[in-house]
């Protein structure tokens, strides 16, 4: 039996929408298909190439540095996708579930998760720099730009918060 809307939280309906897409299109496996087997220069490329963004991985021939960066950027997209889908009060102020609202909420939870995961891991790089930040900000920014809409739909019908 299908549990139905009634009972999907919009906070964690989105957080799950966010580990999937990090945990199979940030996998290596996808980012190498994507890789070897895309046109850059096309947008349906674009798109798939982008899809591979936070990125994790457990190579042995990375230096341990790159390899924490690189997965703490993709967990703290997870984490921050939940945090910003809390903070964020379009839901809460929409009248009905499932209204347009929920769905710009949950699509700008990702946005932002994205450019702050990105622009927080630059911070452990070797000799950051302001303008990697911006940088590594705006590349994470474009990730939640043309991938968060997945968690906007995800979340729509949703409750927020605790049930009473």
């Amino acid at each position: 039996m299908a549990l139905g809307n009634r009972f999907k939280s919009a906070i964690g309906a989105g957080t799950l929408a966010a580990l999937i897409l990090v945990l199979v299109f940030g996998s290596k496996w996808y980012a190498d298909w994507a890789f070897d087997n895309t046109n850059p220069n096309t947008a349906g490329g674009f798109w798939l190439r982008l899809l591979t963004w936070p990125r994790w991985s457990f190579n042995s021939n990375d230096s341990l540095r790159e390899v924490i960066v690189a997965d703490l950027r993709a967990i703290l997209v997870v984490v921050l996708t939940a945090l910003f889908l809390y903070l964020l009060p379009g839901s809460q102020l929409a009248r009905a579930r499932g209204t347009i609202s929920q769905f710009f909420a949950g699509w700008a939870a990702y946005i932002f998760a994205g450019g702050f995961a990105a622009l927080f891991t630059t911070l452990f790089f070797k000799n950051p720099s302001l303008l990697g930040a911006f940088q590594s900000a705006g590349s994470g920014v474009t990730y939640g730009l043309f991938v968060g809409w997945i968690v906007g739909l995800a979340t729509l019908g949703g409750y927020r918060g605790t049930r009473s």
